[in-house]
């Protein structure tokens, strides 16, 4: 009976790879981050989306090259436009336009640009009642949905529990101590999302509340601060969540060696075999400090994929001077599945995954 059921799961995903190239393959896994508000046929974005089949882009408002200039919104009308010309380049009209929109200092369509602009931090929404909290939320989706943002790299699911903490407990980024509490303000955020469409990713894996640094900047250490029940969300969220942000931190009770985000201990041993989640999981930034300083593009690659990552997230936001070609990436992973230092079953499994991902929309 055993043998039968995967054989029929095996019929089951075969369209999902056959006459796929293991190019398509390679660029569905990326989520790129670039410079421009529009994305004309002869624009290098949408080339890259034709060409390779990227499979997610990720749009910033902050320009790090030209602060007086925008990166990729600037205005309502603008933005619908951007991502009706970025799905336009993508052969399945499937193309994952991400933006990071929690509420609070985070919060990527802003008043300026003539978006509301106002959605509260977590921990003003815990104030709320269940129903004006569902509202807020529906209007957030609402209006991620009518500029035609798919993806919201939200919410936070990381637990209060380090006053000490800069990047969650001090910009209010989370819904509390309690793992039942923080679970239950995430799944209606995720209700609010899916009831326009939107997916979501409950990040950040395996926890980053209890740290004090910032891994934007470089290397935290959370190895004596982290507790057990940081992964308790992920736990009681395994079989809601669409897509899981899993962190730069380092926690040696995990991973002697590696950081979350290029560790198969925390990713496929800890999230997908001990917590039973089997959904896509998507990195951090790997550009950010924790990784760039440490380990090179072709090595954080490798160990990106074979920890059991499935998007790969270059946002091209942190520093003008480190901007990554998406045939660079491209290029880097194949001769990683030439040399075998990647399998290119990894490859098929992100691919299947991420496939699966996309018929929610």
């Amino acid at each position: 009976m055993f043998k039968k059921v995967c054989m029929m799961l095996t019929v089951l995903s075969l369209p999902l790879v056959a006459g796929v190239s293991l190019e398509q393959k390679i660029g569905q896994m990326l989520m790129v981050g670039f410079h421009g508000t529009t994305a004309s046929k002869n624009s290098q974005i949408c080339k890259d989306i034709q060409k390779y089949h990227v499979g997610a882009v990720i749009l910033f408002d902050y320009n790090p090259v030209n602060k007086s200039e925008p990166k990729n919104i600037a205005s309502k009308a603008q933005l619908k436009k951007l991502t009706a010309q970025l799905q336009a380049c993508s052969s399945d009209g499937k193309l994952l336009i991400a933006v990071d929109q929690e509420g609070g200092k985070v919060q990527r369509l802003k008043r300026k640009y003539g978006f509301y602009g106002k959605f509260p931090k977590a921990s003003d929404v815990i104030k709320m009642d269940q129903s004006q909290i569902r509202s807020t939320y529906e209007k957030m989706s609402k209006e991620l949905k009518s500029v035609g943002i798919n993806y919201d790299l939200a919410p936070v699911v990381d637990l209060d529990i380090n006053p000490k903490n800069h990047v969650i407990h001090g910009l209010g980024r989370s819904f509390g101590k309690d793992p039942k509490t923080v679970a239950k303000y995430a799944s209606t955020f995720i209700d609010a999302m899916h009831s326009h469409g939107v997916l979501t990713s409950i990040k950040h894996f395996p926890g980053h509340g209890s740290s004090v640094g910032d891994t934007h900047k470089g290397f935290v250490d959370v190895t004596h601060l982290w507790k057990e029940v940081e992964l308790e969300p992920y736990r009681l969220l395994k079989d809601k969540a669409d897509t899981v942000m899993v962190a730069h931190v380092f926690n040696k009770k995990l991973d002697p060696k590696y950081p979350a985000s290029l560790s198969y201990k925390t990713i496929t041993k800890k999230l997908r075999w001990d917590l039973g989640y089997h959904g896509v999981v998507i990195t951090d930034d790997l550009q950010m400090g924790a990784i760039s300083k440490k380990y090179g593009l072709r090595n954080t690659l490798k160990l990106a994929i074979n920890a059991g990552d499935d998007i790969l997230l270059i946002g091209n936001q942190l520093d003008p001077r480190k901007v990554k070609s998406t045939k660079t990436l491209v290029e880097t992973i194949k001769s990683l599945v030439r040399s075998g230092e990647v399998k290119e079953k990894s490859i098929i499994t992100a691919y299947q995954r991420i496939q699966k991902l996309k018929q929610k929309l």
